[in-house]
């Protein structure tokens, strides 16, 4: 089984524009498919990859190649790594967010609703908080904010208030008995979309996506070169407004800066006007790029 088939592989590395002696970074080592593509451009260039989990860290270990580091980290402190490298300043930085294929695929992850298993969800296994802690210790209103924040889903109070009055009972202890216990509230014809949504939410809580988004985001403004290129491939709106307001304004939250006369303050300029979405091809081939958005920014 291929650990992890990257999507828009052509495009995020061609929107790096990578020069042969040039530093790059890509923050979401995965199984190697982007890092891979990036090392085939690179001459007398270095390439910085991260990723916090343990499974990907045993697949950089396959590449025996110089140019090449990998760190095992949250890539929310990547800055750090790279300044204790003597690195300051790189020339593109790449992020593929979200889950891969392989944690979908392992059954013990617990990232899919598919699966019979634990609801892990971690990214990094030595994290301390799985997802099955949030559903057995979480309130009503911290469970129902979970749902409507970060999976918008619409019945967020009663679906929270099922798995209360559940645990109750007994402790949720498996992917069988949280489906079991919120199968009321699971709309008819619509059960994968909504367990999407559901299952995206807890994953966003227990790995702190998204504000580890915003810090990643702010430290690559830092650490980019002049005309160095920022690639993010996103997989849901959450993610997806971030990046876009990030990459027009330099603020994650989309606060535009003015100078004394007006005009806007904007750190990078973009090179994708809009979001490139997957073809028809590329979906058939990877079901994850139904979903994907892919973003890039040059620094001013």
């Amino acid at each position: 089984m291929v650990y992890h088939k990257p999507v828009f592989l052509k495009e995020s590395v061609d929107g790096l524009n990578i020069r042969r002696d040039g530093t790059y970074v890509d923050l979401t080592f995965g199984g190697g498919g982007h890092s891979r593509e990036i090392l085939s451009y690179l001459d007398r260039g270095r390439l910085i990859a991260f990723d916090q989990d343990a499974d990907a860290e045993a697949e950089a270990m396959k590449i025996a190649d110089g140019r090449f580091t990998f760190i095992r980290s949250n890539f929310r402190f990547f800055r750090n790594f790279l300044r204790y490298f003597k690195i300051d300043m790189v020339d593109g930085i790449l992020a593929d967010l979200g889950v891969s294929s392989h944690h979908l695929d392992v059954p013990d992850r617990g990232f899919s609703f598919r699966s019979e298993s634990t609801l892990d969800m971690r990214m990094n296994r030595d994290a301390s908080v799985t997802a099955l802690d949030i559903l057995n210790s979480y309130s009503v209103e911290g469970l129902s904010n979970i749902f409507k924040l970060y999976g918008e889903v619409h019945n967020a109070g009663k679906l929270a208030h099922a798995i209360v009055c559940a645990r109750e009972k007994e402790p949720i202890k498996d992917i069988y008995g949280f489906l079991n216990a919120i199968s009321a509230f699971i709309p008819a014809r619509q059960e994968n979309k909504f367990l999407a949504k559901v299952f995206q939410a807890l994953r966003i809580e227990v790995n702190n996506e998204l504000e580890v988004l915003r810090h990643m985001l702010l430290q690559a403004l830092l650490s980019l070169k002049k005309e160095g290129r920022l690639v993010v491939i996103s997989y849901h709106s959450l993610e997806d407004r971030i990046v876009k307001n990030f990459m027009r304004t330099g603020k994650p939250e989309g606060a535009l800066e003015k100078d004394f006369f007006g005009n806007p303050l904007v750190p990078f300029e973009l090179v994708t006007r809009k979001a490139i979405v997957a073809d028809e091809k590329e979906v058939k081939a990877n079901k994850r790029a139904r979903s994907a958005r892919l973003r890039i920014a040059k620094r001013n």
